[in-house]
């Protein structure tokens, strides 16, 4: 672990990023092509971490498949092993066996899988046997779930002798994540039916194509921090598509009312400054990546925010409520649960002239975090956690104009 410094500059202007390509586009697109049975048909692959374990352990020999800490590809993993017709154990780090898998696991029982736990009941590792055969076309699964299990299922449904129909029960959260893996199957020959709740996949089989990543959503939601909390501010962004498969576009309509004016190009798209309002109120629900952006910009503006969809944060890399009520409280600020939401409320004090940041091996705190570098010095405590997701943001900072040591 490395500790940064970030000292304060207060513009950025006429800047030019290429941020990371999609970590979720470039996971999704690894497990699909396999299953098509190609290789190289993907550009732009991310460098995350995470897809570069994804992408290492998919072609791999070895029958023990260690994920490190990377959620969606244990998830993604455990579903594409368990319709193979060979045994395998599937581990990560010690946060990675706190993170349930339980729901998924017994929906791919219910479908003919043999999976074991080696441990604690509900949380890897798992022991994942040969596939014997299909049991079951149906299956139900909640949707206030993480939408990965949904994912995980959807993308293994063609290749299964008889198809799938899955019944998502209740409210789904990260219903985008859910479209954009639907789009990617489309993308290489998959067609699904959705009605109402119900999604059916009949049996066929995937279709070799070349598909671009698009960049990351997500990464690009830190420069639209950075611009909404600078004085001054122009940035470009390159790889973005106004037309996307990632719900985290939403970061344009969020930020328009935090300050940031979006134009789309042929090639991206141009940030500036524009006014903001007071008072804002946003739910996470399909978006939950964006809430720890968004909220230290809140705090930082002095913008109350309400916000909601945040179940999920807590069974994240980290707590991530817990972690952002800590951190923000450096800057003055409270986040506090009231009648089923998050109230952020920002200190009426003058902002710090420095703040120690902790990340809690959170890859989204440090990146949510660096933009109040416009604001003042910033210290991150752990700046290598950035590589699960976004490894070149700290040069991208620099290449931004900040002094990083």
């Amino acid at each position: 672990m490395s500790s940064l410094k970030i000292e304060k500059k207060k513009n950025i202007d006429n800047v030019e990023i290429t941020p990371v390509a999609s970590k979720s586009e470039s996971n999704r697109a690894l497990i699909i092509e396999s299953l098509a049975g190609t290789t190289n048909t993907i550009l732009n692959l991310s460098e995350a971490r995470d897809t570069q374990t994804m992408n290492k352990l998919l072609n791999t020999q070895e029958d023990t498949l260690d994920v490190i800490d990377a959620g969606t590809t244990m998830r993604f993993l455990t579903a594409f092993m368990s319709i193979k017709d060979k045994a395998s154990i599937m581990t990560g780090t010690p946060r990675m066996c706190q993170r349930p898998i339980g729901i998924l696991v017994e929906a791919l029982r219910s479908i003919g899988a043999d999976i074991k736990y080696v441990g604690e009941e509900g949380y890897p590792p798992l022991k994942i046997n040969a596939f014997k055969g299909q049991a079951s076309d149906e299956i139900s699964i909640k949707g206030d779930i993480s939408s990965q299990y949904i994912s995980a299922l959807l993308m293994i449904a063609p290749v299964l002798p008889n198809g799938l129909k899955i019944t998502i029960k209740g409210k789904l959260g990260s219903k985008p994540y859910v479209d954009m893996t639907l789009g990617l199957m489309e993308v290489y020959g998959v067609k699904a039916d959705w009605t109402d709740n119900i999604i059916t996949i009949p049996h066929q089989n995937y279709k070799p194509n070349q598909y671009t990543i698009e960049s990351d959503w997500s990464g690009a939601s830190y420069w639209f921090s950075l611009v909404s909390l600078a004085d001054s501010a122009q940035i470009k962004l390159k790889g973005l598509r106004k037309n996307s498969f990632q719900g985290d576009h939403v970061i344009t309509s969020i930020m328009k009312s935090l300050g940031v004016k979006s134009e789309f190009t042929e090639d991206g798209i141009t940030l500036t400054k524009c006014d903001h309002d007071d008072v804002i109120h946003i739910d996470f629900t399909h978006c939950p990546d964006l809430a720890q952006t968004v909220a230290v910009v809140c705090a930082a503006k002095k913008i109350q925010c309400h916000l909601k969809g945040l179940e999920s944060l807590r069974i994240k890399e980290t707590d991530r409520i817990q972690a952002l009520q800590n951190e923000l409280a450096k800057i003055g600020a409270t986040l506090e649960e009231k009648n089923g939401e998050w109230l952020l409320t920002p200190s009426n004090d003058d902002l710090p002239d420095l703040i120690k940041v902790e990340t809690y091996d959170d890859h989204r705190m440090a990146m949510a975090f660096a933009p109040l570098a416009t604001k003042m010095n910033v210290e991150i405590a752990d700046g290598d956690v950035v590589a699960k997701s976004y490894p070149t943001f700290w040069d991208h900072m620099k290449q931004a104009g900040f002094t990083i040591s």
